[in-house]
């Protein structure tokens, strides 16, 4: 029933920033927990960060941690993931994700919704 659509990818110059977002419609946004993965080319699809319902609490890879910011608004029924510092190995197609139960949150099984996706390309 939840549906999640991406936006806000690009291209963006090594060392730049960008915002991603994730609208959410269809379900109580406040039921979920959510996360954000991405899938490089040639890869396969990795936990980026991950935000818990009950307590609004951060998760990171620590690929990105320092680097990228995970947080919502509830008024929007939007997820965002703000990225600093981007770097070439940053390329990737990102993806949002969300989920009523908090098991394992760093795999793809654990999200049984999911977005269509973004690009996001750093250039060097």
């Amino acid at each position: 029933q939840v549906q999640l659509i991406e936006s806000g990818g690009g291209l963006v110059q090594a060392g730049g920033s960008l915002r991603l977002s994730c609208a959410v419609s269809g379900g109580s946004f406040s039921t979920y927990n959510f996360a954000w993965f991405r899938q490089p080319p040639g890869k396969e699809r990795a936990f980026v960060g991950a935000i818990r319902r009950a307590d609004t609490s951060t998760f990171y890879a620590d690929s990105v941690k320092g680097r990228f910011t995970i947080s919502k608004d509830n008024a929007q029924d939007t997820v965002y993931l703000q990225m600093e510092s981007l770097q070439p190995e940053d390329t990737a197609v990102y993806y949002c994700a969300a989920a009523q139960s908090w098991v394992v949150f760093t795999t793809t099984n654990a999200y049984n919704h999911w977005g269509q996706g973004t690009q996001v390309t750093v250039s060097s």
